[in-house]
């Protein structure tokens, strides 16, 4: 099972760091490598949870397809339980 983890898709720890660390206001703040992995860990999560509930409202509204409206109706529920 965690060989099956390793390869599965996600966020590179490099993309996560230069996007966290446009945030940072001041230059001395640093990163960790653990922080960055745990937060792609959790950008994963986040982005596939995104994907089922908008497959799921998709379903509950018979289309065959998820449109940018699905993931609309999901999101602000979404956003609560992260």
């Amino acid at each position: 099972m965690a060989e099956q983890q390793d390869t599965a898709p996600g966020f590179r720890k490099e993309t996560v760091d230069k996007l966290l660390k446009g945030f940072f206001k001041e230059e001395k703040n640093k990163l960790s490598g653990d922080a960055a992995l745990l937060m792609a860990e959790l950008l994963k999560v986040f982005v596939e949870e995104a994907a089922v509930r908008s497959l799921k409202q998709a379903e509950s509204e018979d289309c065959n397809q998820v449109d940018i409206e699905h993931f609309e109706k999901i999101l602000p529920q979404l956003l609560l339980d992260f």
